[in-house]
């Protein structure tokens, strides 16, 4: 708007003050031409707006805020202001001293990544201003780290908890900056300093409690090995009894009978049969053993 203003004092002062220059009192519509070309070359300077890549231009008129236009070149009211306002993610880093649940004071270190939603740019500078990062996004982010930390103890900052705080930070954040046009991408937890005594009384319990899960394996190993010890000896018995209860007297005679027909038809032994008490033959080796048949 400024711009146009220019434009239209310049044009003014050709067409009043033109006059009294000598040359142009032998051509006095030249002073007129030139003043509409001044004119005309400010508006559409005043028109064309360019809004980088990675932001949204905010339309101002008259100091009332009437809209936003995309990254790229466009035309507009050559009377309208434009402020520009990133859209890309910003990241915001907090050192914070929050006390724990037990009252031991923490110090973290914790950053936030967040942007702007493109649609709400109007509002948030209508609402907070181009500043809103220091208004809004970094009370709001102190808050949350001191609300959360004090609901936690301060082993939980430090073991595999940490992952669960960082994702009650961001529901927090998210509820509180979502509602006003600022998107929470992530929180990420940095770093967490703890008293000295604290840390080593946290790991000699993180140390005892793994020795407790080794011992609670070795137990339920030794379970299952004596569980796989006596499902095999249920077995062996199983098949013993059932054999005992298959090995009849006709089966062990028919066994009898096949054993002497094959060491009655062995070329490799020397056999006397005399007869059993229940028919049966007896089988007797006489030769001995690693040498030749007696005599």
């Amino acid at each position: 708007m400024s711009l146009v203003l220019l434009g239209v004092l310049i044009a003014l002062g050709l067409v009043v003050l033109g006059k009294n220059v000598p040359q142009f009192q032998k051509f006095p519509q030249i002073r007129f031409v030139l003043a509409v070309l001044v004119l005309a070359l400010t508006v559409a300077v005043s028109t064309a707006k360019v809004v980088p890549p990675g932001h949204v231009g905010v339309l101002i008129l008259l100091g009332k805020v009437y809209g936003t236009i995309p990254e790229g070149v466009h035309l507009v009211n050559p009377l309208a202001n434009m402020e520009l306002m990133s859209v890309r993610t910003k990241e915001v880093f907090e050192h914070a001293e929050a006390p724990s649940k037990e009252g031991l004071n923490v110090a973290l270190e914790v950053s936030c990544l967040y942007h702007l939603k493109s649609s709400e740019a109007a509002n948030v500078y209508r609402q907070v201003g181009p500043n809103y990062e220091e208004v809004v996004v970094k009370p709001q982010f102190r808050s949350a780290i001191r609300g959360i930390t004090v609901s936690h103890e301060a082993k939980d900052l430090y073991t595999s908890s940490r992952e669960l705080i960082s994702n009650e930070i961001f529901q927090d954040l998210e509820a509180n900056l979502g509602k006003r046009g600022i998107v929470v991408e992530t929180i990420l937890l940095r770093k967490v300093d703890l008293p000295k005594l604290v840390v080593e009384a946290i790991n000699a319990k993180l140390a005892a409690d793994q020795q407790a899960q080794q011992m609670r394996f070795v137990l339920d190993k030794e379970r299952q090995e004596a569980e796989r010890k006596r499902i095999e000896a249920q077995g062996i018995q199983d098949f013993q009894r059932i054999i005992s209860q298959g090995l009849t007297d006709q089966l062990l005679r028919w066994k009898g009978i096949e054993t002497t027909r094959a060491l009655a038809e062995s070329q490799n032994s020397k056999t006397i049969i005399i007869g059993g008490r229940d028919g049966l033959p007896l089988i007797l080796n006489t030769a001995p053993a690693g040498g030749s048949p007696g005599k």
